[in-house]
């Protein structure tokens, strides 16, 4: 059986290899791709990049800086891909994708409700950060809301990353591979969480559907 932490071996060379040969500017280029929901892990970027601050190629805060603010680009991409999207691919063509009028005004209420926090926590966790811009932009979250919202919830992700690699220092794969058990339980959480929409879904709807409140 493969070990699960080998499954990602290859792209995570391919991050150390960039953060190694273009410092500061690789961590800009991948932490760019990873917000912008390309799957570039985060984990390999920050820990390598703490690792070069313990062998002093530059600060934790210029790490830390770039890789936030890199963070904070990478999601405006994946903002405008859901705000102009909307029109031209789930309004038009939602039905094709089982995506209902209905499904939207449901995202649009939840975000008006819940965007803030949802925005600001899903930041601090794996996989769901990635992803979270796409929704925010399909809703017309506030763009300035969302992207001061991001950049406070990129910062203590990437802080934290940066300085267990800074302190870890040549183990900071060990911290790699201890964390991809986290990824995949947040993995099974939102495997459980679209079975339950699906399920609810197939009932009468989305949460907040007029009509399954009615029934």
């Amino acid at each position: 059986m493969v070990p699960p932490a080998s499954i990602t071996d290859p792209i995570v060379e391919v991050a150390t290899d960039v953060v190694a040969e273009l410092g500061l500017l690789g961590i800009f280029v991948l932490m760019t791709l990873e917000s912008a929901c390309i799957p570039v892990p985060s984990e390999a970027t920050m820990l390598f990049a703490g690792f070069n601050v313990s062998d002093g190629e530059y600060s934790l805060f210029a790490a830390v800086a770039v890789g936030s603010v890199a963070n904070l680009v990478g999601s405006w991409i994946a903002y405008g891909i859901g705000y102009y999207g909307r029109v031209d691919i789930l309004e038009k063509h939602g039905k094709k994708l089982h995506i209902s009028k209905s499904h939207l005004q449901w995202a649009d209420r939840w975000f008006e409700r819940h965007g803030d926090a949802t925005v600001f926590f899903t930041r601090m966790l794996p996989i769901i950060r990635t992803f979270i811009s796409l929704p925010a932009g399909v809703a017309r979250m506030p763009f300035w809301r969302f992207s001061l919202l991001t950049l406070a919830g990129c910062i203590p992700w990437v802080l934290m990353l940066t300085f267990i690699g800074q302190q870890a220092g040549d183990r900071w794969e060990d911290w790699k591979d201890s964390l991809h058990y986290v990824d995949y339980a947040v993995a099974a959480m939102i495997v459980g969480g679209l079975a339950y929409l699906l399920i609810r879904r197939r009932r009468g709807g989305p949460p907040g559907d007029p009509a399954t409140e009615a029934t």
